[in-house]
């Protein structure tokens, strides 16, 4: 699984990336967190708003930081 959070490197974001990987812990799932701070490629996903999550290449969340538990209903899902 692949999952990516994208954001120019602020509070959210670093708030956001910690807690994807929490829930991937929680979950114990073979999971690649990955940050992504550039502009370019944050805006090939058609995200306008960050901190954004996505999820095997799918943007699922965008403009907020969801819970540990509102990420591993996300990851359970995709």
């Amino acid at each position: 699984m692949d999952i990516k959070v994208l954001g120019p490197g602020c509070k959210k974001c670093g708030t956001l990336a910690e807690a994807a990987k929490k829930a991937v812990e929680e979950l114990a799932i073979d999971a690649n967190v990955e940050k992504i701070d550039d502009m370019v490629k944050i805006l090939s996903y058609g995200v306008m708003s960050t901190p954004a999550l996505v999820i095997n290449e799918k943007v699922v969340v965008s403009g907020k930081v969801p819970s540990v538990s509102e990420i591993k209903e996300l990851i359970e899902k995709a």
